[in-house]
């Protein structure tokens, strides 16, 4: 078990609070440069694409009771065929109507997703988030996120489709599944690690990828997003990182350390399996990555469908 104390070293080490000015709120996204996008484009050899993205439906990984309220996004009609005149000539329409959380499916979380001791990245308070949503932080600052991603595939660095149940993803297992894949994370890059957890959802066990604790990033994963100047992290799981974590009197250090103190959007629920496969049959795992959020003003999260082009 890591001490509150050792983590505070954890936390001072990784904070970039001023690194881009008091008013900042992009954190870690200002590391993609015109440069980084370019390195994105030059990956692409095949032109394959792939979603990342969970379908949204009712059926969907959530269940309402491991965050509160999160449910499945509930769609209905608000028009079937619906005429536009009497005449019968008259072109007819059919609308949705989606209400939804922004995190119920593949996301980002936003920087005022989280906060700690009262504060959120770069010192923001965080009652700048009411009820009317996040003033500061919201998704939309984020803006456009395109650049180079690189798949971490740790499970088949590990020999197992799936990595059991608890598998602590840490900084160690990080650097040595980048150095097996011979790929070498750049600052500005965006890093997918893969556990092998969205399986469980894809082959319709919901009870199996709710499971936990779930393979996950340990508490000391952002040290190695932070040394590589990542310009964000995602994954395929649910809660992104280990459940009950390794300091007790902290529930989600990973949350705190990548979204408060690093400054750094992390995704959850991405689904990367197809994605895994064509990066083991010809060993590229570097790619174009579109995975610019819906821009709802004042949102803590951001609904997204990744785009991956090799």
């Amino acid at each position: 078990m890591v001490s509150v104390a050792e983590f505070e070293v954890l936390a001072s080490q990784v904070s970039n609070w001023g690194r881009w000015g008091e008013s900042d709120q992009r954190g870690t996204l200002n590391f993609i440069t015109p440069q980084a996008i370019r390195r994105g484009i030059a990956a692409v050899v095949t032109g394959e694409a792939f979603s990342l993205a969970l379908p949204l439906s009712l059926q969907g990984p959530q269940n309402g009771v491991g965050v509160p309220g999160r449910i499945n996004p509930v769609r209905t009609m608000l028009a079937v065929n619906a005429p536009m005149t009497d005449s019968p000539d008259a072109c007819a329409y059919s609308d949705d109507i989606v209400v939804t959380p922004t995190q119920a499916a593949t996301h980002w979380d936003a920087l005022s997703h989280c906060s700690h001791r009262g504060v959120m990245y770069n010192g923001i308070p965080a009652d700048t988030v009411d009820a009317a949503g996040a003033a500061e932080l919201g998704i939309e600052a984020a803006g456009t996120i395109v650049s180079r991603g690189v798949l971490l595939d740790v499970a088949r660095h590990q020999g197992v489709d799936r990595l059991p149940t608890g598998f602590a993803v840490t900084r160690a297992v990080l650097e040595s599944t980048e150095k097996a894949q011979g790929v070498k994370i750049e600052e500005g890059d965006i890093v997918l690690v893969r556990t092998g957890q969205i399986g469980y959802f894809l082959d319709g066990d919901l009870a199996g990828y709710r499971q936990r604790p779930v393979p996950a990033l340990d508490y000391d994963a952002p040290l190695f997003f932070h040394d590589r100047r990542a310009a964000a992290a995602a994954i395929d799981n649910m809660p992104m990182e280990l459940l009950p974590s390794n300091i007790g009197e902290i529930v989600l250090p990973v949350h705190v350390l990548c979204l408060v103190m690093m400054g750094m959007l992390q995704g959850q629920n991405w689904v990367l399996e197809d994605l895994a496969t064509a990066c083991a049959r010809d060993r590229r795992y570097t790619f174009l990555l579109n995975a610019t959020p819906e821009p709802f003003l004042f949102s803590t999260g951001g609904m997204v469908n990744p785009v991956a082009i090799r």
